[in-house]
């Protein structure tokens, strides 16, 4: 089944502009949702909107925006003043620059879509685009008006296609100097380091999101399957085990669960008596 576009408009590359849709790249429709129920009647309960004061339920007609301001006071924001706000070009994906695609942070990408050509007239001018951006390895940054509200986007290749992801802004990313500058780093060992190399070595695979399992997921299907059948539900996880100090040892072990001997990598106690 294909899926709904979320939004409809024209990709703007220099002089070229091309009719796209955007559609979802990700989906949690596949995951267990539950519905809140009274525990007396077993009915679902509805979610609504209290008055703090009166206590009264307050309707959809009545419900509008408020911004609070420093006196506690409310500023009543109407739906035809945002309205105003919208820019003209709320329909346009506008490519401002382009960047090195490996220049990307990571931590700056949100939630992504595919792009596809709105029409057939659309198609070639879409693929050029993404050939010619495939061709230097390069994203393409632009402004997006989404669900109401500007986002910065990046565009870049993916597969036969083209993937826009709408990014973070820097306020809402955590800075890495706050976080790792009151971490001290110890001298590794290393032998110790030789060790945990070779078991990177032992375990390099592909980078495969097929094999992704959802173990809570797993397990809330379980004891569902359970409460149906009428069955003794699943035992907890067993909580993990405290730490061992012993890293050298931790390590060494390690390897020989992968099939790796021992003898391979020389203890570092060892090394170290035999250099002395």
């Amino acid at each position: 089944m294909a899926l709904r576009a979320v939004w409809k408009g024209f990709l703007k590359f220099g002089a070229v502009t091309c009719g796209i849709k955007l559609i979802n790249a990700a989906s949690d429709s596949e995951k267990i949702h539950f519905r809140i129920l009274n525990r007396k009647s077993g009915q679902p309960v509805k979610a609504a909107y209290v008055d703090e004061v009166t206590g009264d339920v307050v309707g959809p007609e009545d419900q509008v925006k408020g911004y609070q301001l420093d006196s506690g006071e409310y500023l009543m924001i109407e739906p035809d003043d945002i309205k105003k706000l919208k820019p003209t070009s709320e329909h346009m994906l506008e490519v401002d620059e382009t960047v090195d695609l490996a220049a990307v942070d990571q931590r700056y990408l949100d939630k992504p879509y595919y792009v596809v050509p709105a029409d057939a007239m659309s198609e070639e001018p879409l693929a050029v685009i993404r050939e010619a951006l495939s061709r230097k390895k390069a994203a393409a940054c632009a402004n997006i008006v989404l669900y109401q509200r500007g986002r910065e986007v990046v565009i870049r290749p993916h597969g036969d296609g083209l993937m826009m992801t709408t990014l973070r802004n820097a306020k809402d990313v955590v800075s890495e100097k706050s976080i790792f500058d009151g971490i001290k780093v110890p001298k590794t060992d290393p032998e110790m380091v030789e060790i945990a190399t070779m078991l990177i070595d032992k375990k390099i695979g592909k980078f495969d999101p097929s094999t992704f399992e959802d173990r809570y997921e797993n397990a809330l299907v379980e004891m569902i399957g359970a409460k149906k059948a009428g069955k003794k539900l699943p035992k907890p996880a067993a909580a993990p085990k405290e730490n061992v100090v012993n890293l050298a040892e931790v390590l060494r072990k390690s390897l020989e669960k992968e099939g790796i001997k021992a003898d391979k990598a020389k203890k570092p106690a060892a090394r170290r008596k035999s250099a002395a």
